[in-house]
């Protein structure tokens, strides 16, 4: 009897010392797929390499030629590998056995919203840039571009989920300009020279127009400006120069020096008016800025805007 007892005991110590080891060695039924990975015939340790090395595999996004990658990792990847695995092991052959995995909405977010910051192109609107004799000269617009971030964050989450790993195309919005040159709108351009005001939609020339311009000693400032501030029957204030020193504001009415409308520009103290002088019209008579008879100074103002491009030669 002690015989027998020594030797059952003995029995049982070997299989409990043999169980680690063959738990080790127990493989997973032909035929498994998981993730869409070949894990059937696998031991456990070969089937999670096998499947880690295909949750961490780098999403690819191609643009213009350009190949951009990004690690799983870094969108907040998480996958239940050890679950699946203890689920492949009692799986039937040629079962299908899923993977769950977890990501950070939030950093798929954020890296989509990166690639916009590098790939957005914004549209630019047509500009008037000056102007020649033939009229403005305009610098045309140009279309946009704009990453599709709400496409491109489901793709992304949809490949982290499910494995695939095919190239995705960055796509892109077109993002139309503001303003073309067909839509480009008023644009005025004054001659010194031959002091004339032409009136311009886009480059199509509307009407021209008489005016008289600064003297030799307060010139009408050559440039670039834009009508900034529109008055209709304005009050005279007396600039801070030598030729105002003493005078007073003048209220609206008869006699009002800037006539009953002003569009005033970005150049200091300089503006587009009306003036009872009908006799300074066609000459350089003026302190710097640009007089008009009244009637056609009042049509031009129903035909110009705050922000209308004003190019002086």
């Amino acid at each position: 009897m002690l015989r027998t007892a020594l030797a059952t005991l003995a029995a049982a110590g070997i299989a409990c010392a043999a169980a680690p080891a063959a738990e080790q060695l127990q493989t997973i039924a032909p035929g498994v797929r998981v993730f869409g990975a070949r894990v059937g015939g696998l031991p456990l340790d070969a089937a999670r390499e096998r499947l880690r090395a295909l949750v961490d595999r780098p999403l690819a996004i191609v643009y213009r030629g350009e190949v951009i990658t990004v690690s799983p990792r870094a969108l907040g990847v998480r996958a239940r590998v050890d679950r699946a695995l203890r689920t492949a092991l009692s799986a039937e052959p040629r079962s299908r056995v899923r993977l769950r995995v977890a990501y950070s909405p939030a950093a798929v977010s954020r890296y989509v919203a990166s690639l916009a910051r590098r790939y957005d192109r914004p549209a630019r609107p047509a500009e008037v840039i000056g102007a020649d004799a033939h009229g403005p000269i305009v610098r045309p617009s140009r279309v946009g571009l704009a990453v599709e971030q709400r496409t491109l964050r489901a793709a992304i989450e949809q490949q982290l989920v499910t494995g695939a790993r095919r190239p995705l195309v960055l796509l892109m919005d077109a993002v139309q300009p503001k303003r073309t040159v067909e839509t480009l709108g008023p644009v005025v351009v004054i001659d010194r020279a031959a002091n004339t005001l032409k009136l311009y939609d886009s480059t199509r020339l509307v009407r021209t127009f008489h005016v008289a311009t600064g003297q030799s000693v307060y010139p009408t400032p050559s440039g670039l400006w834009h009508i900034v501030t529109m008055q209709e029957n304005p009050w005279w204030i007396p600039p801070p120069s030598p030729w105002a020193a003493g005078a007073k504001p003048v209220p609206p009415g008869p006699g009002n020096p800037l006539g009953t409308r002003w569009m005033g520009l970005d150049a200091a103290g300089v503006g587009i008016h009306g003036t009872p002088d009908d006799t300074s019209i066609g000459y350089s008579r003026s302190h710097g800025c640009v007089r008009m008879h009244i009637p056609e100074a009042e049509w031009l103002f129903r035909h110009v805007a705050v922000g209308t491009p004003v190019v002086i030669l």
